[in-house]
Order: C-alpha cells, then sequence, then structure tokens
C-alpha cells in the first residue's frame, strides 16, 4: 500500500516521502496514529505543492540574505561607550548593541543571534564581526567603539 508518511517514522522513511508498506502495517499502525495518509492523487498533488511552496519560500530567504550581504559586506559601524583608563570600557559592547547599530545605520534588520564577535568588546578600537545571514551567506562587517 502506497503512503505519505507525515511524521518521521523509523524503519519506513522521513516526513513527505511516499513509501510502499505493508497494507496491515499501514492500516492497524501508520494510519490510525496519523503517521502516514493514503496516497491519493489528490494527497499526492498537495505534497508537491507544499514542496514547491517550501522551496520558494527558501529561495526568497536566499535572495535576501544575498542583498543584506551586498550591502553590509567590508562596511563599520560606529558605537559610541564610556571608558576609563587606557581605553578600557565600562561594561562590554555587546551582539545585540551591534544589531541595533546595523538596523539605524544600514536599515538592515538582523537578529543578534546571528552576528559573531571574535572576541568580547571591551577597549576602544575597531573589531571584526562575521553576520551569518543564511546557510552559505556571510558578510563581514567592522565595528569601530570610540569614546563616549
Amino acid at each position: 500500500m502506497k503512503v505519505i508518511l507525515l511524521n518521521d517514522v523509523k524503519g519506513s522513511g522521513k516526513k513527505g516521502e511516499i513509501v510502499n508498506v505493508a497494507d496491515g502495517y499501514a492500516r492497524n499502525f501508520l494510519l490510525p496514529k496519523k503517521l502516514a495518509q493514503l496516497a491519493t492523487n489528490q494527497a499526492i498533488n498537495e505534497l508537491d505543492n507544499a514542496k514547491k511552496s517550501i522551496q520558494h519560500k527558501k529561495d526568497e530567504e536566499l535572495k535576501k540574505a544575498k542583498e543584506q550581504s551586498k550591502i553590509l559586506d567590508g562596511k563599520s559601524v560606529k558605537l559610541i561607550a564610556k571608558s576609563g583608563e587606557k581605553g578600557r570600557l565600562f561594561g562590554s559592547i555587546t551582539s545585540k548593541e551591534v544589531a541595533d547599530e546595523i538596523n539605524r545605520v544600514y536599515n538592515v534588520l538582523i537578529d543578534k543571534k546571528k552576528i559573531s564577535i571574535g572576541s568580547d568588546i571591551k577597549s576602544l578600537g575597531t573589531y571584526e564581526c562575521n553576520i551569518k545571514l543564511y546557510n552559505g551567506v556571510n558578510a563581514k562587517i567592522f565595528v569601530n567603539v570610540c569614546n563616549g
């Protein structure tokens, strides 16, 4: 019997696959537990449409990430912080502050979790930050910390 798996099923396949299983296994286990549905023409068409929709969303996200990368790559942002003797900051600069400044200056909304700062920013100077915009799409930005 042909069924479409609605969840990953160990030994049968992954979610979204069309598999051939024994009739009893499908009727007594997969279908009652809502792990699968019968592979009718309508169900197969819905599955294809859902896969196309997901692929379209991924393509749009990749396109947006590449555009953001072109805007940000190699650019710099300036953050002003209070510092004491020898340029040590009172506290440190966080990725949230960097993300907020990027949004303010370049009008690009970045999640703070996607920004990786090589080392803690605890003194004045210029630091390099990597931003992971999408799988395989990164941007490098420089953070210039000045005395305020």
